[in-house]
């Protein structure tokens, strides 16, 4: 990726305004309470065409200022920028066969069951596919004290579905896919994907469990009142992945948007050996990413594996090609790549402050999306 466009959390653009539409959508949000800072970039076509920041931590006056360079609790962006990375770059090296059944590196997700129980052929692409029949969100944190426990009571869930029957977006999917990828390169997620596939990107801010001397300069998510009972900053907000030791294969992943648009130029670079930066590709091949972005059964679904795609009423809005993959994270942050239009467009915030009920965000996503692609017109 070229030279980074920035410019200060005031909301002055170095292009001489292009993107004024778009920041003030962001700008109407913050007045409207949807999150008090976010943190946004644009790639086109191989430049950065923005990175900037509005707003600040919390509500409060004296809160520090989101700058283009802050550091957020990404959420279920984990899933494609760690878990969903991590099995693609395993496939292409011939270590990871989608339609292997989770049972071959996980035995506990099955024993105990009968013969005939449907979880015998749950496969990795379903669980990459959210279609493995397995239930959208459990509150294991509420019963669970240890990663052991969390876990064992994944393994033990009974199937909502047949695999491959319906699409649901399931987080204990992801819990056993960061597991079983745990299994298959014998190593934590956290420090494998920091060594394969951070480090040769240079995303420098991208981690799970930031240090205690980080979390100050990382925006809070919440005041938790319920689990934890305290402010939470700098630590996953994800409760199940908090007991899971902060790194899991669904959420826990910190990082910026910068790194974000690094790992999206990868994905561009090697979308295509045409692309004016296919020479930049440094870890997928072209094969790769056609495989992982295509849209998977059952029919009609958005999801491709691990990634999603637009749909009608999409976060992504109305100008992404049906080419594009992207993901959201609870936080309020999303990532939407148009493998076409060779754009990618960053939005991190944290819209969970001070409590999570507010859903504005919902509306500012496609707006903003909308604006920003108004403005590239290819």
């Amino acid at each position: 990726m070229d030279s980074e466009a920035t410019s200060s959390a005031a909301g002055t653009h170095p292009d001489g305004g292009r993107f004024a539409t778009a920041c003030r959508v962001l700008q109407d949000a913050i007045r409207g309470g949807a999150f008090p800072g976010c943190a946004f970039g644009v790639l086109a076509d191989g430049e950065a065409a923005l990175q900037d920041a509005l707003g600040r931590f919390t509500y409060e006056g004296d809160s520090p200022a989101v700058s283009a360079g802050t550091v957020f609790d990404v959420a279920s962006l984990t899933k494609v920028v760690a878990t969903s990375a991590a099995a693609m770059l395993l496939e292409q090296r011939g270590r990871l066969e989608l339609d292997l059944p989770v049972a071959e590196l996980l035995p506990a997700f099955v024993a105990g069951r009968a013969a005939g129980d449907p979880a015998r052929r749950v496969t990795l692409r379903h669980l990459l596919a959210h279609s493995s029949g397995l239930p959208g969100y459990v509150e294991f944190f509420r019963t669970a004290a240890t990663p052991d426990a969390v876990l064992e009571a994944c393994f033990q869930l009974p199937l909502e579905a047949e695999p491959g029957a319906r699409a649901e977006y399931s987080d204990p999917g992801f819990i056993l896919l960061g597991k079983a990828i745990e299994v298959l390169v014998n190593e934590s997620l956290s420090t494998w994907t920091a060594r394969e596939i951070f480090m040769p990107l240079g995303l420098g801010s991208t981690l799970f469990c930031p240090p205690a001397s980080a979390r100050a300069a990382i925006p809070p998510t919440e005041i938790d009142e319920s689990f934890r009972r305290r402010i939470i900053q700098g630590e996953v907000q994800d409760e199940n992945a908090f007991v899971l030791g902060g790194a899991a294969g669904h959420a826990g992943l910190f990082s910026s948007v910068p790194d974000l648009l690094r790992f999206a130029d990868e994905i561009l670079s090697a979308a295509s050996p045409n692309h004016r930066n296919a020479k930049r590709a440094r870890l997928f091949a072209p094969a790769t990413i056609e495989l992982f972005a295509a849209r998977q059964d059952p029919r009609g679904s958005s999801r491709a594996l691990g990634w999603d795609t637009p749909s009608r009423n999409s976060s992504s809005g109305r100008r992404f090609s049906r080419h594009s993959i992207g993901h959201l994270g609870y936080s309020g942050c999303s990532l939407w790549i148009d493998l076409d239009a060779a754009v990618t467009v960053v939005l991190l915030t944290n819209r969970t402050w001070p409590r999570r009920e507010s859903g504005k965000i919902r509306e500012v996503r496609p707006a903003f999306h909308d604006a920003v692609r108004e403005v590239l017109q290819f």
